[in-house]
């Protein structure tokens, strides 16, 4: 690397869009040392303490074919790019810079005047330093988000009586005959599980024992496969398939998560995240009050 390629690695995004810049240069706007804290990071010690991030952010547009007329409407403006940001961080609590900064280009680049995003985040309160990412995408390395009218699965509660049915199969093809992709969420197994006196490590150990009863599903039907995080769900969903609900990754990386720890409470917010079409209750549970989203015993 010589000493102008380290240079450069290390300058700010405006400069490495000028560095880059084709003999046709575009126009740009430029977001400076935004800070703001959020709940970010892959270690435990950082979850539930918010950090400062700082934003250097750089995006190059097209040039406005007619005369812009002082109209803040046909520009790009900078409060799009805080906007942005502001969203990412309040849509899910993640645990990787890379996946925010991933993120925040493909939602930049949705944008129609934006042609390519230079995204540097860093990491302020790691130490006597600042970590930090830096991306450069284009629009057309973006995934084209299709015009496909978004999906509305059912979100299917099943007890413990409806998991061990005989007739589980039949009651799940009952479910699924409509044609309308199914997540379906379980309660707590039938089983002791460690009590700790303490209610956050208590409610990790109630999620983990949810899951372990998804997986006792998952072994009576081969339709039932377990997933974990928003991305399997969409993927699934989007493809008419139906899949299991494990809750722990979703409900502890929301950044705005469930109060409540009843099973079936946790199935309703599920529903209600998903924008479902409705929850479907099986066995002996009760419909909870004031949903969003139609909820009817099955």
């Amino acid at each position: 690397m010589t000493t102008s390629d380290s240079a450069l690695a290390f300058a700010h995004p405006q400069e490495r869009a000028e560095a880059s810049a084709s003999a046709d240069p575009r126009d740009r706007i430029s977001l400076r040392d935004h800070i703001v804290e959020a709940d970010i990071g892959a270690f435990q010690k950082e979850r539930g303490h918010k950090q400062r991030l700082r934003f250097n952010i750089v995006i190059e547009v097209r040039p406005t074919p007619q005369p812009l007329e002082d109209d803040v409407d046909r520009i790009l403006s900078y409060d799009r790019i805080t906007e942005s940001i502001a969203t990412e961080l309040a849509t899910e609590r993640l645990n990787l810079l890379e996946t925010l900064a991933e993120h925040l280009a493909e939602r930049l680049l949705a944008e129609p005047q934006a042609m390519r995003a230079f995204i540097r985040i860093e990491k302020l309160d790691v130490g006597p330093y600042a970590l930090g990412v830096e991306i450069v995408r284009s629009r057309a390395e973006v995934p084209v988000r299709d015009g496909e009218d978004a999906v509305h699965p059912l979100v299917v509660f099943f007890d413990n009586a409806m998991i061990h049915a005989p007739d589980l199969s039949a009651k799940i093809d009952a479910v699924l005959a409509p044609g309308q992709p199914a997540i379906f969420c379980v309660g707590l197994p039938d089983l002791p599980r460690p009590q700790t006196g303490h209610r956050p490590t208590q409610h990790r150990v109630d999620l983990l024992a949810i899951e372990q009863n998804a997986w006792v599903l998952a072994a009576r039907d081969p339709r039932c496969v377990v997933v974990s995080s928003r991305t399997e769900i969409d993927w699934a969903i989007k493809r008419g398939r139906s899949v299991v609900w494990a809750p722990s990754k979703l409900v502890l990386d929301a950044v705005d998560g469930p109060q409540a720890r009843d099973p079936v409470a946790l199935a309703l917010w599920l529903a209600e995240e998903m924008a479902a079409s409705r929850l479907v209750l099986h066995g002996d549970v009760s419909v909870p009050a004031g949903s969003r989203i139609p909820a009817v015993k099955g």
